[in-house]
């Protein structure tokens, strides 16, 4: 099962469409600004500026004028005294600030490879010469230590991320090389590639990324160069981790010795947050950093299914349902605690401190791509759904130029303002991040949208997202235009419509968990099956056939399994795709006062958010009235006052964006 291109695909969605093109006309022209620190009020990145510095560097070490001027600092991030004055070709940001703008260019890449754009391209070009300008003869590209001084590079991948990165670079050099033939980024990438290969290949020494992403870069690049060299590295970096003696645990005792301090004993727990407590394929619990290991079971995924690797396959399965059976948000979100923006416990998943990173969701949209192609299972379509259509959409306002790293469920301002355990919980949406992983990986997601629709194989046509659109395939050698119009932003009907071709052969839909009735009315000469979420479709078709479904988007209330202590007595609204909050601009303050019989109709409506006219559900409930004259402790009394109250329910990727105020996910019943 491999994705269509996006040379096969044209989304046609009336939503999706206006996401990309806020994406493509007002999220990516900001981002540039921000990238070259030209965006008023908004966090400076340093990412053109450094990118600059490093090529000055460059150009001095080539002509033997070099040596760093400034010591390499013993954190993560450097910021200038005064941002106004930053020292000349000193390196800001994060140690990983370079991945910014590679995250940008690929997701300008998208874009080119859906329409022409000159003005687009011209500002990723030039992002491209300042990339290439700043690579060192050897291949190496890390701003961070050509600037600081290159004898300490590699030294420290648990934490400095230059392999993390090239992860980056990779996926954007590949994307621009589809969209625009040229091999400049791609010879870049490629360079970086055999200069890691050189350090950590067969011949070199045991290494790993400290945050993982490079492992699937290197199966795209292997699958767009040929050169079979990056999905044995790949697998390399996979079999090295968590395997004795552990790389990060040398390499710190190599930095602790430096210092003339006493070495760690070797005790891989430590590690666990890195993913490298143990050999991945004994992994049965995701762990640590969210984003890490959503990023490496993605890449375990693509090396398990190139290699044919069934003890690989094995982990990843034990991982995935780790994630989306124990550790998943309603939201699609993962990563339930604050403290190493950081997967916690089985079932803890607080609403109101919650993390849910918006690249969490992305790379778990990554990964369930990736598990649907290793194991076929509709299960796997469900879960990408809902992170994408809720989390990541919702780390994005409606006007494309702020938002959310942390997209937590339940939210009071005023407590997320005086709460230091809220700290990291906004109300609103940001116009910039010092740690901007967030905006270009959502802009990037959506506008590589297309390759996310559907799935081929020699004689099948998956069906995974219903996402109106056009589609070329070749259907058991025959080629084959097929249209698929639907809205799930206005219901549950669609249709599929042959508009060229003759093909034998199946086109497979799956039927989504939140459907709990599917109906379907099949062309003449076609037959159909359901089969583990999937309604399989076989026959001969030709120009002309329709075949339509209809999903049942009826308005359901669902309560979490009863393990998950903070949503007791809860209930949360789903309608198809969408989970839905209360906000206080439809429902007042106190949204904790407010309670929902989960039995009752909830009836559907429209709401009018930013300029979008939006699903909406409106409940029949009761709001609490307190009596402030009671003391703080009061008798029991079975029926505590209350008036009836309309409860107004609105997606969830909308809220925020009409005013700051409450917002809960979960309503107590």
């Amino acid at each position: 099962m491999k994705p269509l291109s996006f040379r096969e695909v044209e989304i046609t969605d009336a939503f999706w469409l206006r996401e990309m093109q806020l994406v493509r006309e007002t999220m990516l022209p900001y981002q540039w600004e921000v990238l070259n620190d030209r965006v008023p009020g908004a966090t400076k990145s340093w990412w053109m500026r450094n990118m600059r510095a490093a090529a000055r560097a460059v150009r001095a070490k080539k002509a033997g004028a070099w040596q760093p001027r400034y010591a390499m600092p013993e954190g993560m991030v450097t910021q200038p005294a005064d941002e106004n004055a930053p020292e000349p070709d000193r390196f800001y940001g994060w140690v990983f600030q370079d991945s910014d703008g590679y995250k940008w260019v690929e997701a300008v890449s998208y874009q080119l490879m859906r329409r022409p754009d000159e003005a687009l391209r011209r500002m990723a070009q030039e992002a491209v010469d300042a990339i290439c300008a700043a690579q060192e003869e050897d291949g190496y590209l890390d701003t961070w230590y050509t600037l600081f001084g290159r004898e300490r590079a590699f030294t420290n991948l648990r934490d400095h991320h230059e392999l993390y990165c090239f992860g980056h670079l990779a996926e954007a050099a590949v994307a621009w090389h589809q969209a625009t033939g040229q091999r400049d980024l791609l010879d870049a990438a490629c360079r970086f590639a055999d200069c890691i290969d050189r350090r950590f290949g067969p011949e070199g020494v045991r290494g790993c990324p400290g945050h993982e992403i490079a492992e699937m870069a290197l199966c795209r690049l292997w699958a767009e160069t040929g050169e079979k060299r990056w999905l044995a590295l790949a697998g390399r970096f996979i079999d090295v981790r968590g395997t004795k003696p552990n790389v990060f645990w040398l390499e710190e005792n190599a930095r602790r010795a430096a210092k003339g301090q006493p070495p760690l004993d070797e005790d891989d727990s430590r590690y666990t947050y890195h993913q490298a407590n143990l050999p991945l394929r004994e992994a049965d619990e995701a762990v640590g950093h969210a984003v890490r290991q959503m990023y490496l079971l993605a890449g375990m995924a693509d090396v398990a299914r190139l290699n044919g690797d069934e003890a690989l396959a094995a982990a990843c399965g034990r991982l995935w349902r780790s994630v989306t059976e124990e550790k998943m948000y309603v939201t699609g979100g993962v990563g339930g605690t604050h403290v190493g923006e950081a997967f916690s416990r089985a079932y803890d998943l607080p609403s109101d401190t919650a993390y849910s990173e918006t690249c969490a969701a992305v790379a778990l949209v990554f990964s369930a791509r990736r598990m649907m192609q290793l194991n076929g299972q509709a299960s796997c379509g469900d879960v990408l759904e809902r992170a994408l259509y809720n989390t990541v959409l919702a780390g994005v306002s409606l006007s494309g130029t702020r938002f959310f790293y942390v997209n937590p469920l339940e939210v009071d301002p005023a407590a997320c303002r005086t709460d230091a355990r809220l700290g990291h919980v906004k109300p609103v949406r940001q116009p910039w991040f010092s740690c901007a992983c967030c905006p270009p990986n959502a802009a990037r997601l959506i506008s590589d949208l297309p390759e996310y629709i559907y799935l081929a194989e020699a004689d099948r046509l998956w069906v995974s997202l219903y996402i109106g659109s056009r589609a070329r395939v070749s259907l058991g050698g025959q080629p084959l235009a097929v249209r698929l119009d639907c809205d799930l932003m206005r219901g549950g009907d669609v249709t599929l419509t042959i508009e060229e071709g003759a093909a034998a052969g199946e086109i497979i839909f799956r039927l989504p968990s939140w459907s709990a009735r599917s109906a379907w009315t099949l062309p003449e000469g076609i037959s159909a099956s359901e089969e583990d979420g999937w309604l399989r479709c076989s026959g001969r078709w030709q120009a002309g056939m329709t075949l339509r479904l209809c999903l049942d988007m009826t308005p359901r209330a669902l309560c979490a399994d009863p393990r998950v202590r903070e949503t007791a007595g809860e209930a949360a609204f789903q309608m198809g795709p969408l989970v839905m909050c209360a906000e206080e601009a439809d429902n007042g303050p106190n949204l904790h006062l407010l309670r929902v019989d989960p039995e009752a109709e909830a009836r559907p409506a429209r709401a009018a958010i930013g300029g979008l006219d939006l699903p909406a559900l409106r409940c029949a409930g009761r709001r609490l009235i307190p009596d402030e004259a009671a003391p703080l402790y009061r008798p029991w009394q079975t029926g505590a006052a209350a008036e009836p109250a309309e409860i107004t329910l609105v997606p969830y990727f909308a809220w925020s964006n009409r005013q700051e105020g409450e917002m809960r996910v979960w309503l107590r019943t």
